[in-house]
């Protein structure tokens, strides 16, 4: 079982690891055709999204690297097509909502980024998570998540639905397709302290996989 990552190797090694925790093998690339030779697409964090690819002019997005995001976007466009199971990891769960049109907060307002903006170390706080969602089925009704990011989900793209969400400001952290293999997560569960938050991240890669065994 092979696994693409599409992104920079030197900007994925969490995620390298973070896969081959399950005996499975990663294919970090920029090329589209070996993601088509893959099994399923990871979408890692990084930087901010070209706003003109959510019809926008920038309004406080940075660290822009567009011919990532042009190739990012056509790697999800392709697995959509094919069905292959996809899991984006924060900006990797951005870049699947823009693909289904949808939007991204681009700055996070003060009282909401001072729980999630990283500074010298991923912010921790809980979540609440939907009832009978993939993530209520890992973690039940809320778990502590660790994020790092200063821009959000706005409108949510077409077919996708919030599973999971910090109820201080309604920031979306966990999202889920209504019909395709396609799930994402805000935060970072390739990197999450288990002892520090009780949440386990590498459930949210067992059962990415298992998606992969279905399909």
């Amino acid at each position: 079982m092979k696994i693409a990552i599409v992104g920079k190797k030197t900007e994925t090694v969490n995620y390298v690891r973070y896969i081959q925790t399950m005996g499975i093998t990663p294919v970090v690339t920029l090329n589209i055709e070996e993601v088509s030779a893959c099994d399923a697409l990871l979408l890692p964090g990084g930087g901010d999204i070209t706003p003109a690819f959510f019809g926008e002019k920038n309004h406080g997005s940075r660290n822009i690297d567009t011919e990532l995001d042009i190739r990012q976007l056509l790697a999800f466009d392709l697995a959509v097509k094919s069905r292959q199971p996809v899991l984006g990891i924060c900006k990797g769960m951005q870049i699947i909502n823009v693909g289904l049109g949808g939007k991204i907060i681009q700055d996070l307002p003060p009282s909401a980024s001072q729980r999630h903006r990283y500074e010298d170390e991923d912010k921790y706080h809980t979540t609440v998570i939907t009832c009978g969602s993939w993530t209520g089925r890992l973690y039940g009704q809320e778990t502590c998540v660790n994020s790092a990011h200063h821009q959000a989900l706005g409108r949510l793209g077409q077919g996708l639905e919030a599973v999971q969400i910090c109820p201080l400001d309604g920031c979306i952290e966990g999202i889920a397709h209504r019909t395709l293999p396609v799930i994402g997560v805000q935060w970072h569960p390739e990197r999450i302290d288990c002892v520090k938050s009780g949440t386990d991240g590498r459930k949210v890669l067992a059962y990415f996989v298992s998606l992969i065994s279905r399909s």
